[in-house]
């Protein structure tokens, strides 16, 4: 009995790994098969933002933000992590969301030799890997846009703290995806992201630092509440140092504690609502 348990085990754990990567490399080939369109609905929205705050502002008189920063400067970081927190949520959210409305449209993927759990999984690991990209190609384009003499000081002072920052965040950014698309009404996605998404980018330190709003402290305290901030703040803490931010602590402590209570959250909910 112990030799049939010894011999099972490897093939088991090399199959899941075997169906995780097909999964992976499916989701790949879609997102190479769509990257132009979504290339330019992801730089849009960012290249819109930055050539009316860095290029037209600074032509007409108004190109100085908060504390004297070049608007270019203060808006790398928030909108380089603004674009990948709403790629990885959109990733994750919409798709799973019509996989989960249509009649058997999530039967290909619960019918796979794996768990539901590692079902969930693969989908906020290929969300995180859309985020990533959104992040890629956004920078340039809040790098190389904006006025003569106005070019953003951006610097990389931690590249280690970089890394963490991507990283949590895009994670943190899909399992919240995840867990919406599994715990709301579907016919309440759209409404959701309209009425939530468009305020939290707003209020989520994109245009301005979380420590500008010292002389507004209600407002200071209620923006902690969205998870966009500690994203941006993390990337404006290591992309512009110069500038002020959240404490380290506090941007690293929420990005570790949400990222892994919301995936924690998302693995609960998936395996309920795929199997409904």
């Amino acid at each position: 009995m112990t030799t049939t348990v010894l011999t099972k085990a490897p093939a088991v754990r090399s199959r899941t790994l075997h169906t995780f990567a097909a999964m992976m490399a499916r989701d790949a080939r879609v997102l190479r098969r769509n990257f132009v369109m979504s290339a330019v609905r992801i730089v849009i929205q960012p290249l819109l933002f930055v050539f009316v705050f860095a290029y037209v502002l600074p032509k007409v008189g108004g190109g100085a933000g908060p504390g004297g920063e070049a608007f270019s400067t203060i808006m790398v970081p928030g909108l380089v992590g603004s674009s990948m927190v709403l790629q990885a949520m959109a990733a994750v959210t919409f798709p799973l969301v019509m996989e989960l409305s249509g009649p058997g449209a999530i039967e290909d993927r619960a019918l796979a030799p794996v768990s539901v759990r590692v079902l969930g999984l693969q989908k906020i690991l290929s969300a995180v890997v859309e985020g990533l990209v959104a992040g890629v190609l956004v920078f340039p384009v809040v790098l190389l846009v904006h006025a003569q003499g106005q070019g953003p000081a951006v610097s990389v002072a931690n590249w280690p703290m970089l890394v963490f920052v991507l990283l949590a965040g895009a994670v943190l950014a899909a399992a919240i995806g995840m867990y919406l698309a599994t715990r709301i009404d579907p016919r309440q996605i759209q409404v959701l992201f309209t009425l939530v998404m468009f305020p939290a980018m707003m209020l989520g330190c994109v245009y301005f630092p979380w420590s500008s709003l010292d002389g507004t402290p209600w407002l200071q305290i209620a923006v902690l509440f969205n998870p966009m901030v500690y994203m941006n703040e993390g990337l404006r803490a290591v992309l512009t140092p110069q500038v002020g931010h959240m404490p380290t602590w506090a941007f690293l402590t929420a990005l570790a504690v949400g990222a892994a209570g919301f995936v924690w959250l998302a693995r609960r909910s998936s395996p309920r609502r795929v199997t409904q």
